[in-house]
């Protein structure tokens, strides 16, 4: 039986790898000076996307509306450094994946230009690399965003923590039955709250609010389109 002097005592971890990588960078995102945007975004057109790409995931969704965004608000598409604001052409974005060894972010390289398809092939192998430990560097380097999505676990909405030196990362909570008003009167829609977290040395709330607004609109357009 132990006794309170051990109990007391604890086991110690040290953080090695990936969680000790994630650690410094949580440091560095802890001292950025954030700001967040929520808003209540129609998931009714995302949730058909099967009926549109067999093997696409309302995740692939995501990234596809958000790559979009990314061109149309291109303020959002940079990296913070100490003095300056690096801006990019091509929206990279990130999903933070969850692994035995820790969080990660593999990259969809390009995904302003990939198809819904393209998107999901391309999410099915580094998901799948990443779970597996095998992400090679290219994986994981060059996102210019990231979409951390915890809706799948019940989560309603939350913050989530920048992945620095990118601008900003969106956090998607869980869909779920409101009662909204429509063209038609008030009805029940499936709904998500996504929030924005922001670098408030590279963006204003006037940037995000426009790529907000941009996201809300690709995520409730039609899927063929």
């Amino acid at each position: 039986m132990s006794t309170p002097a051990e109990l007391e005592e604890g086991v110690t971890t040290p953080l090695t790898g990936i969680r000790r990588t994630a650690a410094r960078h949580m440091v560095k995102a802890w001292a950025a000076p954030v700001f967040h945007l929520t808003v209540e975004v129609d998931m009714g057109e995302a949730a058909r996307v099967k009926e549109v790409a067999p093997k696409a995931t309302v995740t692939d969704v995501l990234v596809r509306a958000s790559a979009r965004a990314l061109v149309a608000v291109p303020e959002v598409n940079v990296h913070v450094g100490e003095d300056a604001v690096v801006a990019f052409q091509r929206a990279n974005v990130g999903i933070a994946v969850a692994t035995e060894k820790g969080l990660t972010v593999p990259v969809i390289h390009g995904a302003d230009a990939l198809s819904i398809e393209q998107i999901a092939a391309r999410r099915g192998e580094i998901v799948q690399r990443a779970r597996e430990g095998a992400l090679t560097r290219d994986d994981i380097t060059g996102g210019t965003f990231t979409i951390s999505n915890l809706g799948m676990m019940g989560i309603a909405r939350f913050d989530a923590i920048l992945n620095v030196p990118q601008a900003a990362i969106l956090a998607v909570g869980a869909t779920t039955e409101r009662f909204v008003q429509g063209e038609g009167g008030p009805v029940w829609r499936p709904i998500a709250d996504v929030t924005l977290t922001c670098d408030h040395r590279a963006l204003d709330g006037a940037a995000g609010a426009r790529f907000l607004a941009v996201l809300a609109a690709e995520l409730s357009a039609p899927l063929a389109s």
